[in-house]
């Protein structure tokens, strides 16, 4: 061993670290997905407001086409019939504080049978509909209306 050269030594070096562009293909991917994600949501929530806002014009349109305020209470009460119809193809049979109660599900507080959501069982076949009752029973009818026919 004394024949051989030494061979100078050196301690490890560190090396320069990763540049933090381009990342790492992983990474892209996520953002990507992430990208798609968001693009999904935004396209979802676009297509559900449009589609609550075709619900609500359709709702105003028929209650308007009728002309008396008896009339648009009647017209109130078959769009609602028809929107619980796709909860429950039996929900269009229910009769009196049923139908309230069905009409009531998921509202805190409870604004149909304890509000102007009565007018549909007080004064559904009476010749004289209190006006501004009437209007206060379009928004909350127009409401559940869009609801239920956005759920689906």
């Amino acid at each position: 061993m004394n024949g051989a050269p030494m061979l100078p030594l050196r301690d490890v070096q560190a090396g320069t670290p990763p540049p933090w562009w381009p990342p790492a293909p992983g990474w892209l991917w996520l953002g990507a997905a992430v990208l798609a994600v968001a693009v999904a949501v935004a396209i979802w929530s676009v297509r559900r407001r449009r589609k609550a806002a075709r619900w609500r014009r359709y709702f105003d349109q028929v209650v308007a086409e009728a002309g008396t305020p008896a009339e648009r209470l009647a017209a109130i009460s078959a769009l609602l019939r028809r929107a619980a119809r796709r909860l429950d193809p039996q929900a269009d049979r229910l009769q009196g504080e049923a139908w309230l109660h069905l009409l009531d599900q998921g509202l805190s507080p409870p604004a149909f049978a304890a509000g102007p959501g009565r007018l549909l069982i007080d004064d559904l076949y009476r010749p004289q509909v209190d006006p501004a009752a009437l209007a206060a029973l379009h928004a909350l009818a127009r409401r559940r209306f869009v609801q239920w026919m956005v759920r689906s």
